[in-house]
């Protein structure tokens, strides 16, 4: 099979790689740039699990083939914390507010929150709900999840 030529973003960081055009942007962040953070879960786009940034909007990598991420700015867990490796409001607040448990919907659980605080930054729980509605979680009962993305709104302001 042919490979094609990718240039995107990830983390701000660019990157030129060669890919099968059958790839999933998960297997490329994962298999070529080694940015793990991203989990796979159900590979169908209905767990959240794989959720990246992707110009902006949270996205299931699962359900990206990497040719459509050409010139696209990518955002994973890996790029979430700070310049000095401290970490961001968000991740900050799902360890306060008791929002990490197994851990596995986690990183795709606060790329959603932080697409959704990036576009609103002051969501009803409403709001919260809707944003996260691509994520599953079976261990939290999501209570402590809200809380966390409305602890993270403050601190953010």
């Amino acid at each position: 099979m042919k490979k094609i030529k990718l240039k995107f973003t990830v983390n701000n960081k660019p990157y030129e790689l060669e890919v099968n055009p059958n790839a999933r942007l998960l297997d490329v962040l994962r298999d070529e740039l080694n940015l793990t953070g991203t989990k796979e879960g159900c590979g169908v786009g209905e767990c959240g699990a794989c959720t990246v940034i992707m110009n902006g909007q949270a996205v299931n990598s699962c359900l990206v083939l990497a040719g459509q991420a050409q010139g696209a700015k990518i955002i994973t867990i890996e790029g979430v914390q700070g310049e000095n490796g401290e970490l961001h409001p968000i991740q900050q607040a799902f360890i306060d507010k008791g929002a990490v448990q197994c851990g596995y919907c986690t990183p795709g659980m606060i790329l959603s929150a932080k697409a959704l605080l990036d576009q609103n930054p002051n969501p009803t729980v409403e709001e919260i709900k809707e944003g996260i509605s691509g994520n599953l979680c079976r261990c939290t009962g999501y209570q402590q999840i809200i809380e966390a993305v409305q602890e993270a709104a403050k601190r953010m302001e």
